[in-house]
């Protein structure tokens, strides 16, 4: 194993070094961003080149997140939540969010809703048995509402108290990210594989032709594999409650909310697991699957894509 030197001002929140690993052009290297582990596999490369593909995803990856998360004091999601209001003017990274986000919001009926992440202050989604009063979610439904902001890229107006955060699209968008940079950069041929916490996307087969083999978790154990596919092309992307929920009298509560109650979405499966061509497409319809509840299969029937869905033998909240 090779651990990979970083400049520590390209790694502001000081995460472990990443590793590589692997030999006869196979590599695999390994870091944390994101709230997850990530993944790079890489066919058809020398050492050196494998080295140097991980040390620029890692960077990319730890840029994006210190932009789009929400825990960094000072970053611009943290300047766009305290605008108290007043117009601010938006970077590259920003703008494609909220271009994007805007995009989530019409499809989804309003399902989708970057404003509705408030919501995190009344719901605690530890598995306890602990629901939040009434009266205080219902509180945070005037903070909720993608459309009382205003934005003309690249300027944004976001009313005193409400926030933004992408945590929603974020990741995804990260893997197609830096998938695009390493299939640019790197030598043909070659192929490489991106997988951020089980969001991923591939560049195409291995050399070989052979595809590459994942796994879709088990809810039920959330380190086991469900089942196994095969992946020569495209991307998969999973939404679910497998560490996030509340139970109580027998009632699972997922932590997926529907932002125009403040709820749970009711009768959600436990994970949607959905192939598309890129990760963030991906990543989009199995969110919007969750939020349909019940209707997540229905809903899926209609987009054209390969789908897998898990659901609980318990009621839902």
């Amino acid at each position: 194993m090779i651990t990979i030197p970083v400049d520590p001002v390209a790694n502001p929140a000081n995460h472990p070094l990443p590793t590589l690993d692997g030999e006869d052009h196979r590599w695999q290297g390994h870091f944390e961003a994101m709230a997850s582990p990530c993944e790079i596999l890489l066919d058809g490369v020398s050492r050196a080149q494998a080295e140097q593909a991980l040390l620029h995803a890692a960077r990319e990856t730890w840029r994006l997140e210190y932009t789009l998360s929400r825990y960094v004091p000072g970053n611009p999601v943290d300047q766009i939540n305290h605008s108290h209001g007043k117009t601010i003017t938006v970077d590259d990274d920003i703008a494609l969010m909220l271009d994007y986000a805007n995009q989530c919001h019409e499809l989804s009926d309003g399902r989708f809703d970057i404003t509705s992440g408030i919501l995190r202050r009344a719901w605690r989604f530890d598995g306890s048995d602990n629901l939040p009063d009434a009266p205080t979610v219902t509180a945070l439904l005037k903070l909720i509402g993608w459309n009382k902001v205003r934005w003309h890229r690249p300027q944004l107006t976001l009313p005193e108290g409400m926030e933004l955060d992408f945590g929603g699209i974020g990741k995804e968008y990260a893997v197609d990210r830096v998938l695009l940079d390493l299939k640019q950069s790197l030598p043909r041929p070659s192929a490489v594989l991106v997988n951020f916490g089980g969001d991923l996307a591939c560049t195409g087969p291995r050399c070989d032709g052979s595809p590459w083999t994942v796994g879709i978790e088990d809810h039920r154990r959330s380190k086991e594999s469900h089942q196994t596919l095969s992946l020569r092309g495209g991307a998969l992307a999973t939404s679910g409650d497998s560490r996030r929920f509340l139970l109580r009298n027998g009632i699972r509560y997922g932590h997926i909310l529907d932002p125009r109650t403040g709820w749970p979405v009711p009768d959600a499966p436990h994970s949607v697991t959905v192939a598309a061509p890129s990760c963030t497409l991906a990543g989009m319809l199995a969110t919007f699957a969750m939020l349909h509840g019940s209707g997540a299969e229905a809903f899926l029937d209609v987009q054209d894509v390969q789908y897998w869905v898990q659901r609980s033998t318990l009621a839902a909240g």
